[in-house]
């Protein structure tokens, strides 16, 4: 497989733009070589600058669930930019969007639109402090809420990736409200409101994906509700990556449990820039122009974002594909554990609706310690592994794997021989 012209295009991008890239995860740091550089995409596959096709299983982090350019997508999207790109002002989709999300969410009365995740998050975690006058965050190490200040400590994602606890630049002031637990463990939150009265509210990501798809444990996300609600404090979810990728609606629902907020992203604008975050109407009476908790966006609600979700999510909640990603997650899930063992090779899965993501450690995964015993030196074999032969996956051990509702049973065939290449050539290391 060539990677000429994508090497090419590294050096040129090293002159103007930091790294190459415009998110270092893109950068392969982790798995070593350069960036690849892709040209475009269709259904289940995207295609890179040098012509190589993969099968896509990063689906650019999430929100291609239906596949890349749909032609339902395309066309309203194409409709909407007939009649203009941004206009600073309201518009009829902004309305019907709304109601998509906050008739997919219980008691998500309203909604606020903004142009991404970390901007949902950042305002979600305003909100909270709003409502309940208290200044302190509980987040759990391993979780990712985007590059806010106050909560870029203990993140995984690119961090985990590069191995960076924190980053440059934050300041000691601005985490000083922001407390560590650790995932799956009630205790660890309990102790905090032990020595803290004034914790408004505690951020999670009901699945995480940032230290690899790591799941809530005997009941943990019920009973952190509970605690939460006799102490007075609200419960913020980051469903950014998880929201309508195991069911029309959020992981929360699944797992029995509704947050107080909301955060979303991703899937809501079928690949544009848009986030969200939502709550019932006391909570969300407090943002302006209603209440005194000021957040605004010249982009927000953008046209075309707006008519990409409205699509994607017309055409999401008409395929159902909920029962098809259970099969295909526990058809690769066992193709990635079968093989595994017939070469030797320490293997852990974790699997959630259309999320899955291996570890190469012997270890049980269920919180972020766990998920760093992983040999990512045997992960980066087998991420160029599998790009050889030709399927596309997150460059970071600590990144979840997506499906698409336009995977075929002819890329499952792909997958396998692929993984059977990959296992094969770290079992060698």
């Amino acid at each position: 497989m060539n990677f000429k012209n994508s090497e090419k295009l590294y050096k040129k991008g090293l002159i103007n733009l930091v790294g190459a890239v415009n998110s270092p995860v893109r950068a392969f740091s982790s798995v070593g070589g350069n960036p690849l550089f892709i040209k475009k995409a269709k259904g289940s596959k995207i295609i890179d600058v040098d012509g190589n096709e993969y099968l896509d299983l990063v689906l650019s982090y999430g929100p291609m669930i239906i596949g890349h350019r749909h032609k339902k997508v395309q066309k309203g999207v194409a409709k909407a930019l007939k009649n203009g790109y941004s206009f600073g002002a309201s518009t009829e989709n902004e309305i019907r969007l709304a109601k998509m999300v906050c008739d997919a969410f219980p008691e998500m009365d309203k909604v606020r639109f903004v142009n991404s995740g970390t901007e949902a998050v950042i305002s979600g975690v305003r909100l909270a402090r709003a409502f309940t006058g208290k200044d302190k965050i509980i987040k759990f190490s391993g979780c990712y809420h985007g590059h806010q200040d106050s909560l870029l400590v203990a993140a995984g994602s690119g961090l985990a990736t590069l191995s960076i606890p924190g980053s440059k630049g934050v300041p000691e002031e601005a985490v000083k409200n922001t407390l560590i637990a650790e995932y799956n463990n009630l205790e660890s939150i309990k102790k905090h409101f032990h020595e803290h009265s004034d914790i408004a509210a505690v951020i999670i990501e009901p699945i995480c994906g940032n230290m690899g798809v790591v799941i809530p444990q005997h009941n943990f996300l019920k009973e952190l509700k509970d605690f939460l609600k006799i102490k007075g404090a609200l419960l913020i979810a980051d469903e950014v990556m998880t929201g309508f990728r195991s069911k029309f609606g959020g992981a929360q629902e699944v797992l029995g449990v509704t947050a107080d907020i909301t955060c979303l992203g991703k899937v809501i604008g079928g690949g544009f820039p848009v986030g969200a975050y939502g709550a019932r109407n006391e909570i969300m009476e407090q943002v302006a122009p209603l209440g005194g908790m000021y957040q605004a966006g010249t982009l927000s609600g953008n046209p075309i974002a707006m008519a990409g979700g409205i699509a994607t999510l017309t055409e999401l909640k008409k395929q159902n594909p909920y029962h098809k990603f259970e099969k295909i997650g526990n058809e690769i899930e066992t193709i990635l554990l079968e093989t595994a063992h017939k070469y030797k090779v320490d293997l852990s899965v974790n699997r959630f609706g259309s999320m899955l993501n291996p570890f190469f450690t012997k270890a049980k995964v269920t919180n972020f310690e766990q998920a760093q015993t992983s040999d990512t030196d045997k992960f980066a074999v087998f991420f160029w592994e599998m790009i050889r032969n030709g399927v596309f996956l997150p460059p970071s051990q600590f990144e979840a794997w997506f499906l698409s509702s336009a995977i075929s049973a002819r890329d499952i065939k792909k997958l396998t021989i692929a993984v059977d290449k990959a296992m094969k050539a770290v079992s060698k290391m």
